[in-house]
């Protein structure tokens, strides 16, 4: 069964961010905003940049490659642990806990910061860094919530 992992933000305030990090701060729970992404995060201000979703097996995978891959050391906001995000495209739907949803917008792409951050360049992580989602039912997620492909699951047989 697919669970949340992680869950991170970046504060909303004024600030230089760090050049040999990302700011995150890890929270076992958060609320997610329709159109938005997580309630206070100052990298959720549009319904196609709303979140930065990863895989927690992935993430393992990278770590092993020498990544930094502590709470958002890779960019991400939300870890998702049991999911085959190579099975998910455009417009897939996840429920994550009781209310909230999202829907995969489009694959992420490592930027050049990802590349300082990383010191590792970003073609090696390429294809391997989740998805951006957006927001389409707002609610309450805790670390350890159950995450449910709604749309765009493969039902047996077809």
């Amino acid at each position: 069964m697919p669970t949340v992992t992680s869950i991170v933000y970046t504060p909303k305030h004024d600030y230089e961010e760090p050049a040999d990090h990302y700011l995150r701060v890890p929270v076992s729970t958060a609320e997610l905003v329709a159109g938005h992404g997580i309630r206070g995060d100052r990298k959720g201000s549009s319904p196609k940049r709303g979140l930065n979703v990863m895989s927690a097996e992935i993430l393992a995978e990278l770590a092993r490659e020498g990544f930094k891959t502590g709470p958002g050391e890779m960019g991400e906001q939300l870890v998702i642990a049991g999911l085959d995000f190579s099975t998910l495209s455009a417009g897939a739907r996840l429920q994550i806990g009781e209310a909230a949803s999202i829907e995969f917008m489009a694959n992420r792409i490592p930027c050049e910061r990802f590349e300082h951050v990383q010191g590792h360049p970003r073609e090696t992580a390429t294809g391997r860094v989740g998805f951006m989602a957006s927001v389409v039912g707002g609610g309450r997620i805790k670390v350890g919530d159950r995450v449910t492909l709604v749309v765009g699951e493969t039902v047996p047989g077809d």
